[in-house]
């Protein structure tokens, strides 16, 4: 039977599969980069022509679009990717992958101890006529709380966080790494890679540049903000089987980390390959109605 502690090993679990698999495809994806550059650079061609599709039609054939380009031009674009866009990429993925564990474990607490909620919160009275049960009640409760947190910054979210679940992510340097590491993903996505006085406020003396200079990220960047994300999987492990303990974790203290990386790898390739074949599946027998259709 699972266990309360099993069951937040699980969440940690997943999300670390989900950071191994982010690093690898990283890697690859850049290696890939990497070496097309080489094969530019060794070509004979001063320009270089590229088919790709730039959408498609209702029959799912692509739509195609040729371009040439300069030698010189090609590999810009190249790099611009591999050693650019590729890693901000990257760290959208590992914030988001962190944020959403950190939600998954505050819920699965409130839901699991609902007596750690205030008694003084308050719901309006038409949710509560409107429930087919307490535990509807009760989830509403816990999501208008997770809602709440949502648009707090990290440091106050940490401070909840440890109100509610008992860990204290803010005596930890990997945790505050990764408020910074927050920030440049903010500043990307809301002010064009630009730092200002939003950014240093939140990365305090992390901050890695002064206001309205350009947040540089790069590959070793990446890589500090992967390991740190990854520490914090192993911060939250650790302390949650202290509370709450799991057979599943202490289990998984016994195998080999490059073990279960590889497992989770593969783990994760599959089941994308699986959800690729079916929507395969989908988009064959969409086609098949609409020419059995036609020839009605």
């Amino acid at each position: 039977m699972e266990t309360f502690g099993d069951k937040l090993f699980g969440r940690v679990n997943s999300a670390r599969n989900a950071l191994f698999l982010q690093g690898e495809i990283a890697q690859l994806t850049y290696q890939s980069f990497d070496k097309y550059v080489q094969l530019i650079d060794e070509s004979k061609e001063t320009e270089i022509e590229v088919t790709y599709p730039i959408g498609y039609r209702p029959d799912n054939t692509p739509i195609n679009t040729t371009h040439k380009y300069t030698k010189e031009k090609l590999i810009g674009r190249y790099q611009y990717l591999g050693l650019t866009q590729l890693p901000i990429n990257g760290i959208y993925q590992l914030v988001t992958t962190i944020e959403t564990l950190l939600g998954e474990i505050l819920r699965d607490t409130l839901i699991e101890f609902p007596v750690k909620i205030s008694n003084k919160r308050k719901l309006d009275f038409e949710i509560v006529l409107e429930a087919k049960s307490l535990e509807e009640i009760k989830i509403v409760l816990v999501n208008s709380i997770i809602n709440e947190l949502s648009y707090k910054s990290p440091k106050d979210f940490a401070e909840e966080f440890s109100k509610y679940v008992g860990i204290n992510l803010l005596e930890k340097p990997s945790f505050h790494k990764y408020i910074e590491l927050k920030a440049t993903r903010d500043i990307f996505i809301h002010n064009q890679g630009i730092a200002n006085e939003i950014y240093l406020s939140k990365a305090d003396t992390l901050a890695r540049v002064k206001s309205g200079q350009y947040l540089h990220v790069d590959i070793q960047y990446f890589l500090q903000s992967y390991e740190c994300c990854l520490q914090i999987t192993e911060i939250l492990d650790e302390a949650l089987n202290k509370i709450w303990p799991s057979l599943e974790y202490n289990k998984s203290k016994t195998q080999n980390l490059e073990g279960q990386k590889a497992v989770a790898i593969e783990q994760a390739i599959e089941q994308a390959e699986l959800v690729e074949k079916e929507e395969k599946v989908k988009r064959i027998k969409k086609t098949t109605k609409k020419v059995t259709t036609k020839k009605k």
